[in-house]
């Protein structure tokens, strides 16, 4: 059987990633969410879960589920932690989306991350889609979605890659300052078959 070819959707927070990969969830592409899968992972891959409370405390977990809030007001302070925290989840996850890839049947899928390039997972892509929108903009999703300060949205921005060096490195650019339009979305299926 061929591998799929996996083309990565990136982007900084709230510029629109989730809402390209749900729309390409509809038309049934397969889409890996390392942002969604972390998050299981850090619940219940036992090794996992033993680095992460040595490394933050046995604090972090709450009847067994990480308690991301709390893991958020501690790593996105602290670039020095967040480094410590990402180096033991992102071999992780990795290992799982190769698992994931060799079930896909699919010519094409995708792999959504916030830090493709910042976590490597670039490494395993063929094709990498940067998803865009003005700073402003994405900071008023982000707040709007998650609830949380400006100067909480300004720490997690300030820890990814800035977006000029994530459009650099992009194959194509979707910029979302006016949502997704239809002929857009048509136009970036058409490249990749199912």
């Amino acid at each position: 059987m061929k591998k799929p070819k996996v083309i990565g959707i990136t982007g900084g927070i709230g510029s629109g990633k989730s809402t390209l990969s749900d729309l390409l969830r509809g038309q049934g592409y397969p889409v890996y969410d390392t942002d969604m899968e972390a998050r299981r992972l850090q619940n219940t891959d036992e090794a996992l879960v033993h680095s992460t409370k040595e490394l933050l405390g046995e604090e972090v977990y709450r009847e067994g589920l990480l308690d991301r809030s709390k893991v958020a007001a501690m790593v996105f302070t602290d670039s020095v932690l967040l480094r410590q925290l990402t180096a033991l989840v992102h071999p992780v996850v990795k290992h799982d989306f190769k698992e994931w890839l060799d079930k896909q049947t699919a010519r094409s899928v995708f792999i959504e991350s916030a830090v493709l390039f910042e976590g490597g997972f670039d490494a395993l892509t063929d094709t990498v889609i940067v998803v865009t929108a003005p700073e402003e903009l994405r900071i008023r999703r982000v707040m709007d979605r998650d609830g949380i300060s400006r100067a909480q949205v300004m720490a997690r921005i300030q820890n990814q890659l800035p977006e000029a060096e994530k459009l650099m490195k992009a194959d194509i650019i979707i910029t979302t300052d006016k949502g997704i339009s239809t002929d857009v979305f048509s136009r970036i299926t058409s490249l990749f078959k199912r």
